[in-house]
């Protein structure tokens, strides 16, 4: 149950303060955050819950990671679906948060951060969010292995994710997790939901690839 607790506590911080840098901070660089400021906001987010729940649950507060975890036998499979419902979970209740506090005022116009793509194809966004994933899984299953060193591993993680934003922003919105992506569409609708199957896919299948390169010793120090 900690461990459950942590990730729904730990997806809800990144889904949170990330999405709300998008929404309330803006993405205005003139008058907002701009897109560095989001993706500092979503890096720093993941670093500081990598510091904080990362010893009771490994501070993954992503399907697509606990995916990657499982296939390189870092976790077991009986735990999965749980940390996916927590996750999961965590996503939704922090877009319901961010949802009442934005209604706080008055032009408001409903958006909650959602992941999508327009200007590039669903081609581009697709094999963005898969290799970005990889990638990012990568990172994460290097960076906490035994041989790496461990107190420097949330800041090398949540840099990954700063670079990710920067680069995939502008093409799919950068979403590397299904539970970022699932929490704000559903009370979104429209081209959100039309469009949530490739962030559960894409990233899905990069982390796996990701996982079996450790599992089968490719990437992991003997």
């Amino acid at each position: 149950m900690k461990k459950l607790v942590a990730e729904f506590i730990g997806t809800f911080t990144l889904v949170f303060l990330g999405c709300a840098s998008v929404v309330i901070a803006g993405a205005d660089g003139t008058t907002g955050v701009g897109l560095t400021g989001i993706a500092l906001t979503f890096g720093l987010a993941l670093i500081g819950m990598a510091y904080g729940i990362g010893p009771i649950s490994g501070c993954h507060i992503n399907p697509a990671v606990s995916v990657g975890a499982v296939v390189a036998g870092r976790m077991p499979a009986s735990d999965l679906v749980g940390y996916v419902v927590a996750q999961v979970a965590g996503a939704i209740v922090a877009a319901v948060a961010l949802m009442i506090i934005a209604k706080g005022n008055p032009a408001y116009d409903g958006s909650l951060g959602v992941t999508g793509w327009s200007t590039y194809g669903t081609t581009s966004a697709f094999l963005f969010e898969l290799i970005a994933t990889f990638l990012f899984v990568v990172v994460i299953l290097g960076a906490t292995q035994k041989a790496a060193a461990g107190a420097q591993a949330g800041l090398a993680i949540g840099l990954a994710l700063v670079a990710i934003h920067l680069a995939g922003i502008p093409i799919s919105g950068a979403s590397v997790n299904p539970a970022r992506s699932i929490g704000p569409a559903l009370f979104s609708g429209g081209a959100a939901i039309g469009q949530l199957w490739l962030y559960i896919v894409a990233p899905i299948l990069g982390a796996a690839a990701a996982g079996f390169l450790f599992r089968n010793k490719m990437l992991e120090v003997e």
